[in-house]
């Protein structure tokens, strides 16, 4: 993964928005960086389910529960 903090020096490998305070993040690139985040969390959201099952089953009848039990 490219924007993960490197070993051996701790700076990060994609040097993007935090190095740059002179130019403001528009819309559009804040809308991207968040559609990136949300689809790398349902990714990762997905790989759990199929690695831990059982878990994320009973995570599922959880939210069904609070789903059930709040009042609109």
């Amino acid at each position: 993964m490219p924007d993960l903090p490197d070993r051996e020096t701790g700076a990060a490998a994609d040097t993007g928005g935090a190095s740059r305070p002179e130019r403001p993040e528009t819309e559009a690139e804040r809308r991207r960086r968040r559609a990136q985040f949300l689809r790398d969390l349902a990714e990762a959201r997905a790989l759990r389910e199929r690695v831990q099952p059982r878990r994320a089953k009973a995570a599922r009848l959880r939210h069904a529960m609070r789903m059930r039990t709040f009042r609109w």
